[in-house]
């Protein structure tokens, strides 16, 4: 395992960190506690300090999870669990929408004694906004009260988290938080879905603070395991992906084909899995602190964590992937089923 500095604060992490919230959430298929359990533990195991939570994740239990499974080495472990979501008056939101956000101090407060409880930990390592908007990042009195918890020792770093989705609008979230907060950010980030780095990561590595990446296997695609005909477990959130032709064949059909074009030139007889290609590109950068891949089974976990024994990533092997990811692969849709400029 490698281990960075999360530029902008004192914390190092393990450059391969476990996001929870595929073993604390029915996101990703049924939930199984006991599974979930037995990957928090085994990544531990291997070298991964860095474990990503939420409040919000199964309203909460996704963090208990965490303590049950990691509790007797917190002092080992970076934690970093997010804040915002109103899961007090709203616990509960139908096919996975959004809960409202509430960024006022008090509510920062109620929530961080919460997430202090059920990790069973005296102090969060990082604490961040959990999918803020500009109106959070501006919002000078939300700011403050984190400046009085980590006083306090009750937070030792924060930053934010943009989401749920990638969009445009968070080019702007990502700068104004590691340029105007100089707080470090976690954005959607990967061979196939760039557009976020290539503007954020510039301005993190020009001012000194750090960025995480999540989802950084696109969604599965990069896993090496997908195929036309696979079919995602009931509650899945990638089933929304499949509700018409386009989406289908945007995401699945133009995806694949982008990910054999990967295969062939930088995965066969070259050392590394696909699935370990993702997470090398996703560490380029100087300011990338950590990637969170979606673990959900033993052997992802053991192949992720094994990345640094592969063969490395080369600045010929990284000009190539570009060269096609500035042609598009050659296709005329992007993952979103968006009809790209020819």
């Amino acid at each position: 395992m490698e281990y960075r500095k999360l530029l902008g604060t004192d914390l190092t992490v393990s450059a391969v960190g476990f996001g929870v919230w595929t073993v604390g959430t029915t996101w990703w298929g049924v939930r199984d506690e006991g599974m979930g359990k037995a990957l928090l533990r085994r990544a531990f195991d291997l070298g991964i300090t860095f474990f990503d939570n939420a409040d919000t994740y199964a309203s909460g239990r996704a963090e208990e999870l965490q303590r049950e499974a990691l509790g007797d080495v917190r002092d080992q472990l970076v934690i970093g669990t997010k804040f915002g979501y109103d899961i007090y008056t709203h616990p509960d939101r139908p096919g996975q929408q959004e809960r409202p956000h509430d960024w006022s101090p008090a509510h920062l407060r109620r929530a961080l004694e919460g997430s202090l409880k059920r990790l069973g930990t005296d102090r969060i390592d990082y604490y961040q906004l959990h999918n803020p908007r500009m109106d959070a990042i501006l919002r000078d009195d939300l700011w403050a009260e984190l400046d009085r918890a980590k006083a306090e020792g009750l937070i030792l770093a924060y930053g934010t988290a943009l989401g749920p989705a990638q969009h445009e609008r968070q080019i702007e979230e990502g700068i104004a938080s590691v340029r105007d907060r100089r707080a470090p950010t976690q954005i959607i980030y990967n061979l196939l879905e760039q557009a976020l780095g290539e503007q954020i990561l510039p301005v993190a590595e020009e001012v000194g603070v750090g960025v995480m990446a999540r989802v950084p296997h696109a969604s599965g695609l990069l896993e090496g395991h997908m195929s036309l005909d696979t079919e995602f477990e009931p509650g899945d959130h990638r089933n929304w992906r499949m509700t018409t032709n386009a989406r289908r064949k945007a995401w699945m059909e133009d995806g694949l084909q982008k990910v054999e074009q990967l295969q062939g030139a930088f995965v066969e007889g070259r050392g590394r899995t696909i699935g370990q290609l993702a997470i090398q590109f996703a560490l380029r950068s100087p300011a990338m602190a950590s990637v969170l891949p979606n673990i959900y089974s033993e052997d992802g976990l053991r192949e992720y964590a094994a990345t640094f024994d592969a063969a490395p990533l080369t600045d010929e092997d990284f000009e190539g992937i570009q060269t096609l990811y500035r042609a598009n692969f050659g296709m005329t849709h992007d993952l979103r089923g968006q009809v790209v400029a020819q």
